[in-house]
C-alpha cells in the first residue's frame, strides 16, 4: 500500500491551515495526501466553523463530514493541482480513528489554536492524546505559523530566490533517538535549508552550592558541544548538502527552541514511547512548544 502524508481536518480554520501545509509536504515527498474526518465526536466539546453552530445529532453527521472533505479537496485542487488528494471519512471515537489512520501514514498533520483556546477534536485533550500515543510522525500546525508558502522558489532556484527557513531540531544527548535526527535531517535535504540543533545542559541539581561549583560548569561548557558535534558527526557525513548550526545553550532546551521557532520553518523535536493505556505523555518540551511555538512542530516518537 502506498503511504500518504495525512491531515485531520475538523472544519476550523487551524485544520484548514494544517490541510494547506501538508498539501506542501506531500509535493515535496512525491506523495498523496489524504484529508481525513472523524465523523464520531462528541457534539458538546465540537463547533462547527463552517456551520458557526454546534453540530446537530448524527443523522446529519456524515452529511456534514462528506461536504467538509469535497470543499478542503476542492480548495487543495485549485492551490495545488499537481497533487494526488483521497479523502476518507473515519469511523469510530476521533483519537482512536486518528491514531489508526496514523498507522497508514508517513506523517500525520493536525491544526491547533496554541494557548489558551479549546475547542473542536484536533486540539486540547484530543490532541495530546493522538501525540502520545502515536508511534508515526505527528506535525501540529497553526495559522500564521512559518513554512513555505506556495509558489516560493526553493533555496537557491534563480537569482533572488527566497532563502529557506531554518529546520531546527531540539536534541537531548542522553536519548537522541535516530528517528529524530534523520527526520529533521532529511527534512532540511528536502528544503535546502540550514539545520540548527540546539542542545540544552544544566549542571545536576546535586552539585548546586558545592566548592566544585564553577570548575563543573566551565567542563560542561567544554564537553557540551563536543559530546554534541560526535553525535551530528555521521549525520553530517550522510547528508553532506544539509549546512549544520549546532548550539550547546544552558538550561532547559523549550525556550531556547521557542525563540528558534521565530525564524524556522519547522521545529522537530522527539518523544520517548510510552505504551502505557493511562494518561498523556508528551513532555515539557512539546507542551510548550506547542503552546508557543511560532512555527509547525513535528513530534517524532522513538524507542
Amino acid at each position: 500500500m502506498t503511504r500518504t502524508i495525512t491531515v485531520g481536518l475538523d472544519g476550523s480554520p487551524e485544520s484548514f491551515a494544517a490541510a494547506d501545509w501538508a498539501a506542501r509536504e506531500a509535493f515535496l515527498r512525491d506523495l498523496p495526501l489524504r484529508l481525513v474526518n472523524a465523523a464520531d465526536w462528541q457534539p458538546a466539546v465540537y463547533v462547527s466553523a463552517t456551520l458557526a453552530a454546534p453540530l446537530p445529532p448524527s443523522d446529519l453527521r456524515q452529511e456534514w463530514s462528506a461536504r467538509l472533505l469535497d470543499e478542503a479537496r476542492t480548495h487543495l485542487a485549485h492551490r495545488h493541482p499537481e497533487l494526488r488528494v483521497e479523502s476518507q471519512e473515519l469511523t469510530g471515537q476521533p483519537v482512536t480513528a486518528l491514531l489508526r489512520a496514523a498507522e497508514e501514514s508517513e506523517l500525520l498533520v493536525l491544526g491547533s489554536r496554541g494557548l489558551g483556546r479549546i475547542a473542536g477534536f484536533l486540539i486540547g485533550s484530543f490532541s495530546q492524546a493522538v501525540l502520545a500515543r502515536s508511534e508515526r510522525p505527528v506535525v501540529v500546525v497553526r495559522p500564521g505559523a512559518h513554512g513555505e508558502e506556495a509558489g516560493e522558489r526553493p533555496a537557491g532556484e534563480g537569482a533572488g530566490a527566497p532563502a529557506a527557513r531554518e529546520i531546527v531540531l531540539g536534541l537531548d544527548l542522553e536519548k537522541p533517538g535516530d528517528e529524530v535526527i534523520a527526520y529533521a535531517f532529511e527534512a532540511a535535504s528536502r528544503s535546502g535549508a540550514p539545520l540548527r540543533v540546539v542542545h540544552g545542559w544544566t549542571v545536576p541539581p546535586y552539585y548546586y552550592g558545592g566548592d566544585l561549583m564553577p570548575e563543573l560548569r566551565e567542563d560542561l561548557a567544554a564537553r557540551a558541544p563536543q559530546e554534541l558535534a560526535e553525535v551530528l558527526a555521521p549525520w553530517r557525513e550522510k547528508f553532506p548538502e544539509v549546512e549544520v548550526i549546532a548550539q550547546a545553550v544552558v538550561g532547559g532546551a523549550g525556550s531556547h527552541l521557542i525563540e528558534a521557532s521565530a525564524d524556522a520553518a519547522l521545529v522537530v523535536v522527539g518523544r520517548r514511547i510510552r505504551r502505557s493505556a493511562v494518561g498523556t505523555h508528551i513532555g515539557p518540551v512539546v507542551q510548550a512548544l506547542l503552546h508557543h511555538a511560532a512555527a509547525p512542530v513535528a513530534v517524532v516518537p522513538h524507542d
